[in-house]
């Protein structure tokens, strides 16, 4: 098997063992964690970037990790500055008397691999002292969380006391669960299914064409070339945030009205046409297309039960309790996704908790007031 060893990140300098930008709650810090087997064939050595809020107990029992979704990042909570281009995406989910009271929890959140703020992925340097491009190996959910052990190994971290994540990070929230665990005892999975459904499965694929079908992006390799792929980056995701709003949401925001001062008779545009004009421009400003499609394409190829005997036998046996959430009305991953996980998951925290808005998958971002009180639950079960 060949070893393909990065070289440092665009975004960070090179590393040895683990650093950081600063000592305060909340900074970006590095790791090198070395070569993680790729479930696929080969092997990748990691940097992640990560941020982490309080101490770790002496006993180690009071880690907690938290696991963001497809275009996050480390930064859960905390404004923008260097390395934080938005601010934290669950803001005041952590910190001294929060919900993750950093007084009593050590809580780690991992850029994820494939990522582009700080973990290693297809804008990093090659050894040639190239990015990758194309050359950046197809990975996994399962290639991820393997990433993540390797960091919890390098920080000593032997259990969680909980693991959490919606979307993307639900599903590896799950992975945790079935590839180690004997190291998670409580989680918290929301707004996700156990595998890819055809309907996302499409969906996805039809985001990654968008990209890639862009002449700007040279097979991947872009990097070098002083443009990128930002037209088929707008398109995908325009059609994402199509999924991550409701419908309902969507007609009463917009309905058929014309964006301000702006005709679509003669060239102007329609509201929601400009509003899905802004989305896509913010996140082509901070978020890299190869990475995109990268993360993406490990969402399409999602399966809990993949070389375990299939989904239903992985959820069956679990042994540690947990939460499971859905939203109400999610387009993307619909109630019936985690309907199905909690009829099969033996140690499951009550009944499938339900996050009612009128905003859609987005809910699990959004409706913190609702969410927030499941994290702060799931913690609780690791006492």
């Amino acid at each position: 098997m060949t070893a393909v060893m990065p070289g440092p990140r665009i975004d960070a300098p090179a590393v040895v063992g683990v650093w950081r930008d600063g000592d305060h709650p909340g900074d970006r810090r590095f790791a090198d964690v070395g070569p993680v087997r790729l479930e696929l064939g080969g092997e990748l050595a990691v940097q992640v970037a990560y941020e982490t809020w309080g101490s770790l107990a002496p006993d180690g029992r009071n880690a907690v990790l938290v696991l963001h979704a497809l275009t996050g990042d480390s930064h859960v909570a905390g404004e923008t500055g260097p390395g934080h281009p938005t601010p934290g995406w669950w803001d005041g989910l952590v910190g001294p008397g929060a919900p993750l009271d950093s007084d009593r929890w050590y809580v780690v959140a991992p850029n994820v691999l494939g990522g582009c703020q700080g973990t290693t992925g297809p804008g990093s340097l090659a050894p040639d002292g190239r990015a990758y491009g194309s050359r950046f190996p197809r990975i996994t959910i399962g290639d991820q969380v393997r990433v993540e052990q390797a960091l919890a190994d390098q920080l000593g971290i032997d259990t969680w006391a909980a693991v959490v994540g919606g979307s993307m990070g639900g599903m590896r929230a799950l992975e945790w669960c079935a590839a180690a665990p004997d190291r998670v005892r409580a989680a918290l999975v929301l707004a996700v299914g156990a595998t890819a459904s055809a309907d996302q499965i499409g969906t996805q694929l039809t985001q990654i064409r968008a990209i890639t079908s862009d002449p700007a992006w040279y097979g991947g390799d872009y990097y070098e070339l002083g443009e990128r792929p930002s037209a088929g980056m707008g398109i995908a995701r325009r059609i994402a945030h199509l999924t991550y709003r409701s419908g309902g949401e969507l007609q009463r925001r917009f309905a058929h009205h014309p964006q301000a001062a702006e005709d679509p008779l003669r060239g102007g545009r329609y509201a929601v046409e400009s509003y899905l004009d802004h989305h896509a421009t913010t996140l082509d400003a901070r978020f890299d297309p190869g990475t995109y499609v990268a993360l993406t394409d490990a969402m399409t190829t999602w399966d809990l039960g993949r070389g375990r005997g299939g989904a239903e036998k992985v959820l069956r046996s679990l042994p540690m309790p947990l939460v499971v959430g859905g939203i109400d009305t999610d387009r993307l991953y619909p109630l019936w996704q985690q309907e199905q996980i909690a009829q099969l998951v033996p140690a499951l925290a009550g009944e499938l908790r339900v996050v009612g808005t009128p905003v859609g998958h987005d809910g699990f971002l959004v409706e913190r007031a609702q969410v927030f009180p499941l994290v702060a639950e799931t913690v609780t079960l690791a006492t």
